[in-house]
């Protein structure tokens, strides 16, 4: 699973892209805060064109904008609240959520977590390193580990089948590597910063009763509406 867990098949199931439009929302509008203007915002930059690269509806994205830069008759703000612990047989994980009611949604993870350990700040994070997180597609004869070196990324992980890559670059460096891998052969098919484990602990370690539990848990964290992303040990 890696760096960031995704629900098996959600991205194909309608009502997941719903959440996904939803998420991306959020990730608009905090990021229009710093400004509307994507040019001079590297952030909403990056948010608007994974926005585009899942067809969200443009009056959705205006929408986003306005209410994040304090343009729109019904601004909003967004507090970013993360949550560490264990899931079930003690695998780490990080919870990252926007909310803008943390009264709302603190107790609510407190019950989430109830089959697993909610810790204290701090508590989790040193096992992560906190890193960006690039998805692209390459083109026929790319080759990912030259593009890693060229692009600037720290690491890659290729999937030879669909010859996709996960590049991690270091944090101050996910805008930069974004610009340069086109350059390369590859389209960047999502661009964000999150949280690699150091130490996952490996799915072939847990009997597949385990396994599921670990699932289950992790899928009522995901399904909760302030979740932004999840990020797990485990490999």
């Amino acid at each position: 699973m890696g760096a960031q867990w995704k629900a098996k098949g959600k991205e194909l199931a309608a009502n997941a892209r719903g959440k996904i439009f939803g998420r991306l929302a959020k990730d608009i509008v905090v990021a229009a805060k710093a400004g509307a203007d994507p040019a001079g915002n590297s952030k909403l930059r990056m948010a608007l064109e994974q926005a585009r690269k899942v067809s969200m509806p443009k009056d959705t994205i205006d929408r986003a904008i306005k209410k994040g830069s304090g343009t729109g008759a019904d601004a909003v703000s967004y507090s970013h609240v993360m949550y560490e612990g264990f899931a079930p047989h003690q695998v780490a994980l990080m919870v990252e959520c926007l909310t803008d009611n943390v009264n709302r949604t603190a107790p609510e993870m407190r019950v989430l977590f109830r089959k697993g350990q909610l810790g204290t700040s701090g508590s989790v994070a040193w096992d992560f390193d906190h890193v960006g997180m690039i998805e692209a597609e390459g083109a026929a004869g790319s080759d990912a580990e030259m593009a890693a070196i060229e692009a600037g990324a720290q690491d890659f992980e290729l999937n030879a089948e669909d010859n996709t890559a996960h590049f991690i670059t270091d944090a101050a460096d996910l805008d930069a590597v974004s610009r340069a891998l086109p350059a390369q052969g590859f389209t960047v098919l999502s661009a964000k910063l999150g949280y690699k484990p150091k130490n996952p602990v490996s799915s072939s370690s847990l009997s597949a009763e385990a396994l599921e539990e670990v699932e289950a848990f992790l899928a009522a964290i995901d399904g909760n509406d302030d979740v932004q992303n999840v990020y797990v040990a485990l490999a």
